[in-house]
C-alpha cells in the first residue's frame, strides 16, 4: 500500500509556525509500562521511516501513576526489540488534565483507559480522546488493544500486530492533517502584506 505523506516528508508544512512539530500525539494506557509506551515507539519508528520524525512529537502516558518514573515492562522491550522498535529509554508517567491543552491527539489502548481519560479531560475541553484502534486498516476498528500484563509471549505480540496495524492507518491520517496545515499555510498571505 503506498500512503500519501510525500509532500510532508519534502518538509511541505511539517513544522508549526514556532518552528517545532506541527502536530502532536499522546498514547495512552492504564500503567504507561506496556501498550502506551509500545505504541509510542512503533509511532516513532514509523514516522522516522516517513521522514516525519520533526513533524509530529509522540509520548505516552498511563491514566494510573502506579509505574511512574519506571521503564517499560522487559517483555514489552523485548518484543518491540525482535521487530526493531526500541522503547526501552522511556519512562513511564502519569497523565495529566494539562496534556489536552499539550496534545493534538490523544488515543486509549481501550475502553476502561478512554472512560478514564473524559473523566480528567477538563471540563467543555474540545479535544476529546479516542482509541487508537479507530485507525486500524485490516483489524476491527472497535476493539481494544488488550492488556499483555498478566499473559503470556503471545499476549506482547498480539499487542505489536494490532499496534502496527492502528499506526498505519494513523500515519495516514497525519499526513492528510500534515497536507492539510501545508495547504492553509500556503494560502496565508505573509504578515506585513495585504
Amino acid at each position: 500500500m503506498r500512503l500519501p505523506w510525500r509532500r510532508a516528508a519534502r518538509g511541505e508544512g511539517a513544522s508549526a509556525p514556532g518552528g517545532g512539530p506541527a502536530l502532536s500525539v499522546l498514547m495512552i494506557c492504564m500503567g504507561n509500562i506496556c501498550r502506551s509506551p509500545t505504541a509510542e515507539g512503533v509511532l516513532r519508528l514509523k514516522l522516522q521511516r516517513a521522514g516525519l520524525t520533526d513533524a509530529v512529537r509522540v509520548d505516552s502516558a498511563g491514566t494510573h501513576g502506579y509505574h511512574a518514573g519506571d521503564p517499560p515492562d522487559p517483555r514489552a522491550q523485548q518484543h518491540a526489540r525482535r521487530r526493531g522498535v526500541e522503547i526501552g529509554q522511556q519512562r513511564a508517567r502519569r497523565v495529566a488534565a494539562a496534556d489536552f491543552d499539550r496534545f493534538d491527539l490523544i488515543l486509549a489502548m481501550d475502553e476502561d483507559n478512554l472512560s478514564e481519560l473524559e473523566r480528567i479531560r477538563p471540563e467543555n475541553h474540545p479535544n476529546r480522546p479516542h482509541l487508537l484502534m479507530s485507525y486500524a486498516l485490516a483489524a476491527d476498528r472497535s476493539s481494544a488493544v488488550p492488556d499483555p500484563y498478566y499473559g503470556g509471549p503471545d499476549g506482547f505480540e498480539r499487542v505489536l500486530d494490532l499496534i502496527e496495524d492502528a499506526c498505519d492507518g494513523l500515519m495516514v491520517h497525519l499526513a492528510q492533517r500534515l497536507d492539510e496545515a501545508a495547504a492553509d499555510a500556503s494560502r496565508v498571505p505573509p504578515q506585513g502584506t495585504s
